[in-house]
């Protein structure tokens, strides 16, 4: 172990501790530039409308970045207990660690943290995570070659295909329908940027209230994994069962938030239209009608002018008329 400073045989590569997820970094960093870039446009923006432009660039980029961001959170359901465990197989030695589940769409985290971190000679601090898109046995079987602590294996194996909670399915289908609803509240969330930009007011509250709908039928697609009896993980002496977190709390506040501005600009186009417009930095039509008329009026004036100065001209010619 000395030869291999530190690493485990068991561990064909240094294991490093889990700092942010590269997905939620990309995503973070994108609608950072996005927001910096629309941001640069406001010192171009006269009067109070440089006020409201603000407003809705921060409000905009932020459900955007929400939408995205909730696919690759590990946090819309978890829970963690603090209990004296057996370490590893076929040993006896005990550790006291904190044992999370963490779950979200796209797969789960289970985390193994000692109380303190150095116990019996090791550092216990583990961060796994098991992905529905490739077989979770596999996962599992590799865990097992990998010599992982009994907790997390414990754990890992109420989620596999063998295992009598039948976790997988429950779990697995769920996020995937959620997903899919969480996109479609996406696309919406574009379409509704266009049309605001177009500008097709109506209809852009319109889009807005459909995204608030598709982000509370993933939250209901979500929920689904309630509708099963739970299956409880046991640790040691302690038990525990899954509840939802922050990513499902802010999902909801995600969708309330665009329930109330849909419903008001809705509203606002029906009641006071004019102003509606006026906020948003429409111009209307009349002032173009009006444009064009000036235009006509001018053009005819001209011509008129050209003809009177004509019979002018023919009046005051010297020329001999014609008699009969």
């Amino acid at each position: 172990m000395t030869f291999y400073d530190g690493i485990y045989p068991l561990y064909p590569l240094q294991r490093s501790p889990f700092i942010i997820d590269i997905s939620l970094l990309v995503v973070i960093l994108v609608f950072s530039f996005l927001a910096v870039s629309f941001l640069l446009i406001l010192p171009g923006i006269r009067g109070k409308s440089r006020l409201l432009w603000m407003f809705r660039i921060i409000i905009s980029i932020f459900t955007g970045a929400v939408l995205v961001m909730l696919n690759f959170t590990g946090d819309w359901a978890e829970a963690s207990i603090r209990a004296n465990a057996t370490y590893k197989s076929f040993s006896n030695a005990m550790v006291s660690a904190e044992v999370g589940l963490h779950v979200g769409l796209y797969g789960i985290n289970i985390t193994l943290r000692g109380e303190p971190v150095s116990q019996i000679n090791e550092t216990i601090d583990y961060n796994e995570i098991f992905m529905w898109s490739s077989s979770l046995d596999d996962q599992y079987a590799d865990a097992l070659e990998r010599g992982l602590p009994n907790p997390i294996l414990y754990i890992a194996e109420k989620f596999t295909r063998n295992s009598a909670c039948g976790l997988i399915y429950q779990y697995r289908y769920s996020g995937r329908f959620a997903s899919a609803n969480l996109w479609t509240a996406f696309c919406c969330w574009l379409v509704a940027n266009i049309l605001f930009s177009m500008p097709v007011i109506l209809y852009a509250g319109y889009m807005m209230i459909a995204t608030a709908a598709f982000i509370f039928f993933s939250m209901a697609s979500f929920s689904t994994i309630y509708n099963l009896p739970q299956c409880n993980f046991t640790i040691g002496a302690e038990s525990f069962r899954t509840d939802y977190s922050q990513s499902f709390w802010i999902a909801f506040a995600t969708g309330l938030l665009c329930t109330v501005i849909g419903l008001l600009v809705v509203l606002l186009d029906c009641l006071c239209p004019a102003r509606i417009r006026e906020a948003f930095s429409v111009d209307e039509d009349t002032e173009d009608e009006e444009c064009h008329t000036g235009e006509g009026y001018i053009n005819t004036g001209f011509l008129e002018g050209v003809i009177y100065e004509d019979i002018i001209s023919i009046g005051n010619s010297k020329e001999p008329q014609m008699r009969l």
